[in-house]
C-alpha cells in the first residue's frame, strides 16, 4: 500500500494553467517553482515532482521550450532526448526497485505545455486495481515528502545515472 496524503487539485489546476511556463520557470531560478534537480546537461533536466503520486515520481525535459512531443524534435534531438529518459528511469529502478516503470508525456496547450516526460516507478505489491493511471492520479492522494527527504532521493538518484 502507498502512503498518501490528500492533494488539492484545485491549486494545481490553477498553477498549471497560469501564464508561464513551470520548467522555464525553473530553469530561470524562480523560487515558487524551485524542484529537486537530480541530473542535467546542457539539453536536458530530470527532477523530482513536488506533487509526487508515487515515490520517487521523476521527469526529464529538454531546457529548450518545446511543446510538441515528437514534431518539435530532429531525430537526434530525440532520440537524445529518449537516452536522457532511459538514464533517469534506469536510475529510479535501481534506487527504488519498482514493479513496473511508467514512462509517459503528458501536459497540453492549456497547462504544463513544455514538453517533458514523466518516470513513475510502481512499487511492488500494490493491487492490480490500484495500478496504471489509478496509480498515477493525484485525485487518490501524493506521497508526503520533505524537502530533506526529496534531497536526498535526488542525490541517490544522481548517483545512479552517472
Amino acid at each position: 500500500m502507498i502512503e498518501r496524503v490528500p492533494h488539492d487539485l484545485e491549486a494545481y489546476v490553477a498553477r498549471s494553467t497560469a501564464p508561464g511556463c513551470f520548467i522555464c520557470r525553473m530553469l530561470a531560478g524562480e523560487p515558487d517553482f524551485e524542484h529537486e534537480i537530480i541530473a542535467q546537461d546542457d539539453a536536458h533536466i530530470a527532477f523530482l515532482s513536488r506533487w509526487p503520486p508515487l515515490p520517487g515520481y521523476a521527469l526529464a525535459a529538454p531546457k529548450a521550450h518545446l511543446e510538441g512531443v515528437v514534431r518539435d524534435f530532429d531525430d537526434a534531438g530525440y532520440l537524445a532526448m529518449m537516452a536522457f529518459v532511459r538514464r533517469l528511469a534506469l536510475a529510479v529502478e535501481a534506487v527504488l526497485g519498482p514493479e513496473r516503470t511508467y514512462l509517459l508525456s503528458l501536459g497540453s496547450q492549456q497547462g504544463n505545455s513544455h514538453v517533458h516526460w514523466h518516470v513513475a516507478g510502481l512499487p511492488a505489491g500494490v493491487p492490480y486495481r490500484e495500478q496504471q493511471f489509478h496509480a498515477l492520479m493525484t485525485e487518490h492522494g501524493i506521497v508526503p515528502t520533505t524537502r530533506e527527504s526529496q534531497a536526498a532521493l535526488a542525490r541517490e538518484l544522481a548517483a545512479a545515472m552517472r
